[in-house]
């Protein structure tokens, strides 16, 4: 290339300036030149709106860059916008959750056009939290917690410290289950390392030789359930919505933590509740179904049930770190390297 690179970045302003680290934008431009465009269309949750003007903005601004960046506020990455940028060579997203919600990736493919998505720069903390809830969980601490806030008597006499809480409470060495085997779960597997724990994963999409440099086995659902504790970790899908019903449910045995950081609609919420009224395995969750969690929900009220707000992947650190993880696809892109956060039309035909 006898000039620079050219690497734009379309999204809200609330995005260019909350994930945009000075330190990494000067990374980024030690070998490219870099530019900004604010839109201001749809959310963070769904698709991009499809509006016929803001894609031409789009096609326009984008019409000289070799990186287009998208983000929160984008329009939406069509085959047009792609037909008015002959000069790109790679297109991310920073946060789509995989989705590919503003993208064409299929129309990104067919130009030659490679596409990444860094949306596993919240792993780190909803890996974290997940470890969090896992020993909230196994100690019962959401019980303790209600006890003390309603000023009711914490130092109980010696019988009285058995149950949840406080037999087989502790995580190390105990069994854990995995749904899903993405970002997330890889990570979390790294951070229970210490614990040493047996690590059962139910997921029907990772290959398996991961199995081995992870050090965990992959099983039916049915016996991933039967874990000492369950986590939650797989995306909202047309496959998963519902796939944990009464059936599932029933699997979990007494005294067992369920903790969800995913999605709430991957869980049916009548059969949870039910499971859980039954007093004999305890929640901890991140998310639910509906969201946000209606103040009157009968979860709240539950002693066996620890909630937060979805919150798990939200920090500042993991909103930099989209942006981070971009810059580092694009230096591996103008070193003629592979990215490390492709996404292909087979990834998004597996979500849809």
């Amino acid at each position: 290339m006898s000039r620079r690179p050219r690497v734009g970045l379309a999204s809200n302003e609330l995005v260019r300036r909350r994930y945009v680290d000075d330190a990494d934008l000067a990374r980024l431009e030690t070998v490219a030149d870099f530019s900004y465009r604010e839109f201001s269309l749809g959310d963070a949750q769904h698709p991009a709106q499809r509006d016929p003007g803001a894609e031409a903005e789009l096609g326009e601004f984008a019409a000289d860059l070799d990186v287009l960046v998208v983000c929160h506020g984008a329009p939406f990455v069509s085959s047009d916008v792609l037909a008015a940028a002959p000069g790109l060579t790679l297109l991310g997203e920073l946060e789509g959750d995989r989705f590919a919600h503003r993208l064409d990736v299929a129309a990104a493919n067919a130009r030659g056009v490679r596409v990444v998505d860094t949306s596993n720069g919240s792993s780190w903390p909803t890996a974290e939290w997940a470890l969090g809830l896992a020993l909230i969980g196994r100690r019962n601490a959401g019980a303790l917690f209600r006890r003390m806030i309603a000023r009711e008597p914490t130092y109980l006499s010696a019988e009285e410290r058995s149950g949840p809480g406080y037999d087989a409470a502790e995580l190390t060495g105990k069994r854990v289950g995995m749904i899903g085997f993405g970002h997330v779960a890889r990570s979390l597997v790294e951070l229970l390392r210490p614990f040493r724990v047996e690590t059962r994963v139910f997921d029907p999409y990772a290959a398996r030789d991961l199995a081995e440099p992870y050090g965990v086995a992959f099983a039916p659902l049915v016996t991933v359930l039967e874990s000492d504790v369950v986590f939650v970790l797989v995306p909202e899908t047309s496959t998963t919505v519902g796939m944990l019903g009464e059936a599932e449910l029933a699997l979990l045995r007494p005294g067992a933590v369920f903790v969800n950081v995913s999605r709430g609609m991957v869980v049916d919420a009548a059969a949870l509740l039910d499971r859980l009224r039954r007093g004999d395995v305890i929640a901890c969750l991140d998310v639910f179904d509906p969201e946000p969690l209606p103040l009157d929900s009968p979860l709240v009220d539950l002693p066996n049930v620890f909630c937060t707000p979805h919150i798990a992947g939200v920090t500042e650190e993991s909103r930099r770190r989209f942006f981070s993880l971009m810059v580092d696809e694009c230096l591996r892109h103008f070193d003629g390297l592979e990215p490390l956060y492709e996404l292909t039309p087979q990834v998004v035909a597996r979500r849809g």
